[in-house]
Parts: structure tokens; C-alpha cells; sequence
């Protein structure tokens, strides 16, 4: 039971945050974009240290100082990962007119969608391998730890949940599909989380390059997406402080759960 709500808690956090559709009549001003991507940064770089890194390299201690490198490998995986997902899957970015990857004939929305998901997996990814450690009792992770791991991600949801589903109604969708849309892109959340769950259960000597692994997506999509998009333009200082209340948050969450 504890599995079945700790992956869905994040997708609960993108339907709250994409309901603001309802409440907001303007589009999402400049500076509350940018604080929410920044704390978003933030929330996701903690986990990523926190609830991933350190319980991988704990996992393998019995090794010394070897005990970094299945770490350092399914972390440098994960990137690559998300690089050549980036790459090979047509997708548009949210405020950008000019569409990544493949050339394709798929709608502005179509596109949009894809590029949430690519962005959401490593989430999901994430919340599935910390309860997969939980279930195996290794790495010092328990189910507290997970599912401060889960709560945490569907914090920082929240705001995505808007930043998905108020450009799509400043486009000119209603308000129901753009709150469906936006909520929709939290689903693959809890199916990635899954399917790392039933991979690590008959693989678990694999388990810390999986921690890593979901640790490095997660990372490439702070970078290649989250923080440029912060900081560009103005109130960038904003961003700033959104990522240090997200990292404390969340790093307070681990310790405190854990």
C-alpha cells in the first residue's frame, strides 16, 4: 500500500498545481516563473544527492574507496540517457517557438507533451528506486526515506503543474484541457516508477546503478532545461532564491524522514 501511494503522490502534486488554471486569470507573471523554476532546480538537486548518490555509494562501502564507481557509472548512464532521449524524440519546450529532436509533423501540443514527459520521467524514476531500496532494506533507505522522496517531488510538481497548464490556456486552450493536459503530464511519473520497482526486483545487485542512474537524468534535466530557463532575462536573483528554499526543503525532508 505504502508503493502504490508514495507513486502516486507526485502525480497528485501535478494535478494540484495545473487546478491553478482555474483560479488565476492571467497568464504566470515573469517572477513567479522563475522562483518556481528555481525551486523546482533545487528540490530536484537535493533528492538527487540525498535520497539517490549517497545511498548508491553506501550500498557498495564494502568496497572503499571503490565504492564510488557503480555511482559514477549509472550516474554518467542516466545523462546519456536523457541526452539520446532528448535527441531522438521530437518535442517542443514550453515559451520556445522552435521545436528539438527529429523533424515531425505533430501538433505545438503533441510536442509540448513530450517534452513534459521527457522531463517528468527521471521523477518518477527517482521515487520508484528509493522504494525499491526501501523494499530490499539496503542503503540505509527506508519507506520514510521514500516517501519523503515522494513528497518532495510532488512539492516541486506543484508548480510545474501550473507552468504546464497556464501557458497552455494563455495559448487559447479552455480551461479543461489545458488543466487535463497539464495534469496528464505528471502520468508517467508513477508508470516510471514502476517499471524501476519491478526492475530492481529481480535485479538487485543493479540497485546502485539504478539510484545513480535516476540521479543523472535528473540532473541533466536541471541543466539542460530548468536552470537556463530560470536564469535568462530578469529576476534571475529570483530563481536563486527559489533553488535554496527548494534545496533546504528537501534536504531538511531526507534527513528528517529518513
Amino acid at each position: 500500500m505504502a508503493l502504490v501511494i508514495g507513486l502516486l503522490i507526485p502525480l497528485l502534486g501535478t494535478i494540484l498545481g495545473a487546478a491553478f488554471v482555474f483560479l488565476m486569470k492571467d497568464g504566470m507573471s515573469p517572477r513567479l516563473q522563475k522562483s518556481l523554476l528555481g525551486f523546482a532546480s533545487g528540490v530536484m538537486v537535493a533528492a538527487s544527492v540525498w535520497s539517490l548518490l549517497i545511498p548508491a555509494m553506501e550500498m557498495e562501502e564494502s568496497r572503499g574507496a571503490w565504492s564510488v564507481m557503480p555511482a559514477a557509472l549509472g550516474f554518467l548512464l542516466g545523462i546519456g540517457f536523457l541526452l539520446l532521449l532528448d535527441e531522438a524524440t521530437p518535442h517542443l519546450h514550453l515559451g520556445s517557438e522552435k521545436p528539438e529532436g527529429p523533424r515531425s509533423h505533430l501538433s505545438r501540443t503533441a510536442m509540448l507533451a513530450l517534452a513534459v514527459t521527457i522531463h517528468n520521467l527521471p521523477e518518477g524514476m527517482a521515487v520508484g528506486v528509493v522504494f525499491a531500496g526501501a523494499e530490499n532494506g539496503v542503503g540505509g533507505l527506508s519507506v520514510a526515506s521514500a516517501l519523503a522522496m515522494s513528497i518532495g517531488i510532488a512539492i516541486q510538481n506543484v508548480p510545474e503543474g501550473a507552468i504546464i497548464s497556464m501557458p497552455m490556456r494563455a495559448a487559447g486552450n479552455s480551461k479543461w484541457r489545458s488543466f487535463a493536459l497539464g495534469s496528464l503530464s505528471g502520468a508517467v511519473e508513477p508508470l516510471g516508477g514502476l517499471a524501476v520497482v519491478l526492475l530492481a526486483s529481480v535485479m538487485t545487485p543493479v540497485l546502485p546503478y539504478l539510484l545513480a542512474f535516476a540521479a543523472g537524468a535528473m540532473f541533466y534535466v536541471v541543466v539542460e532545461e530548468l536552470i537556463p530557463e530560470a536564469s535568462e532575462g530578469e529576476h534571475s536573483n529570483l530563481s536563486t532564491i527559489g533553488f535554496a528554499i527548494g534545496f533546504v526543503l528537501m534536504m531538511v525532508l531526507d534527513v528528517v524522514m529518513g
